[in-house]
């Protein structure tokens, strides 16, 4: 078993207007075979937390740390937190004209394993794993997101995901712009991914409806760049009764009497 372990994150980023803090102390620990879901309204800091998981150079880690079985993330290049097994996939996953799919997935599975996969073994799981994400044969031509759409992008991250086998997979809002039957496609991928490969999984999202496919044991409220309060399945369903309208008020009772 492994343990990413997040202990009084504090992050910000530099704006026209100076320092802005973004996370305000996060602490939470995920477990490989274990699904978290992290919920909350936009400009809440979710994506802020996935991206410095990730080691995007935008944000500025200013105390806390993040440790991947006890290893000091925070002292890893972004490439060296792939092959130590995170794997963040984008809310807005960007193209890469010039680079074929093939050429990029056998590359990056190389650079993550530190070897080269058998060809055949890996056209073999290449061809499976577009198939059950419904993804065109001739995508694997294509340059990597050139031209597809946002569902097929998301289907693409989630090829990834299942073809990487990292320990700690971070999906940034998988859920949005997919239609009903890709959200179904690309959530039985997760699954997959999560069965087959013992992963760990950090859930973002605004709403439930992912999460009728992927099924959370802990649920994490975020809101101002904290987490509100951590429940079970049952948080979730109560969120969808009743909004984050109580976790904002109080945060904004919380900002003044600061």
């Amino acid at each position: 078993m492994s343990t990413l372990e997040i202990k009084d994150l504090h992050v910000s980023i530099e704006t026209e207007q100076g320092v802005k803090e973004i996370l305000k102390g996060v602490t939470l620990t995920v477990k490989t075979g274990e699904t978290h879901a992290l919920m909350g309204p936009n400009g809440s800091g979710k994506s802020t937390l996935a991206s410095t998981i990730a080691g995007h150079p935008r944000y500025t880690v200013t105390s806390g740390s993040i440790t991947l079985d006890g290893e000091d993330v925070l002292a890893m290049s972004v490439d060296a937190r792939a092959r130590a097994g995170l794997f963040l996939a984008m809310q807005y996953p960007v193209e890469v004209p010039g680079v074929t799919m093939t050429n990029f997935l056998r590359t990056a599975k190389t650079a993550i394993d530190g070897k080269a996969p058998a060809l055949r073994t890996w056209t073999k799981d290449v061809k499976a794993a577009m198939e059950q994400l419904r993804i065109d044969a001739d995508f694997a031509q294509r340059n990597v997101n050139e031209g597809f759409s946002g569902g097929e992008k998301k289907r693409v991250e989630i090829l990834q995901l299942e073809l990487f086998k990292p320990k700690f997979a971070i999906l940034d809002e998988t859920d949005s712009g997919l239609d009903v039957d890709a959200l179904k496609v690309v959530s039985e991928g997760v699954n997959r991914a999560q069965d087959e490969g013992n992963m760990g999984t950090l859930l973002i999202t605004h709403y439930t409806r992912i999460l009728r496919y992927i099924k959370p044991q802990f649920v994490h409220v975020f809101v101002d760049g904290k987490i509100a309060e951590q429940g079970g399945p049952e948080l979730a369903d109560r969120l969808e009764d009743e909004g984050y309208d109580r976790y904002l008020a109080a945060a904004g009772t919380a900002s003044a009497q600061a």
